[in-house]
């Protein structure tokens, strides 16, 4: 008795493992089809609604990084030229 109980614990728990693997498997799918074109449409397709939207929000978020770095980079050159013509008609005066 003790040992059917045993093997049924056993198997409950390869089962669940099993089970795990596949969720995680799922998971790391969505995650390599970051980059979509007309070559890959039916890969975007066949993933489901919740993966596409995180995906596209992702992509949001990476678009608003860049921007925002870009933007700090204009900045910063605009002052650096700003300061190099001031300097310039200050030396002219």
């Amino acid at each position: 008795m003790l040992v059917i109980i045993f093997l049924l614990i056993i198997i409950l728990f390869n089962l669940r493992n099993f089970l795990k693997l596949n969720k995680k498997q799922k998971g790391l799918k969505a995650k390599n089809l970051t980059t979509f074109n007309k070559k890959n449409l039916n890969n975007w397709m066949n993933l489901t609604k919740k993966e596409r939207y995180n995906l596209s929000k992702e992509d949001s978020f990476n678009y608003m990084d860049r921007r925002k770095l870009l933007l700090e980079e204009i900045r910063k050159e605009y002052k650096e030229i700003s300061r190099e013509n001031s300097k310039k008609n200050i030396k002219k005066k």
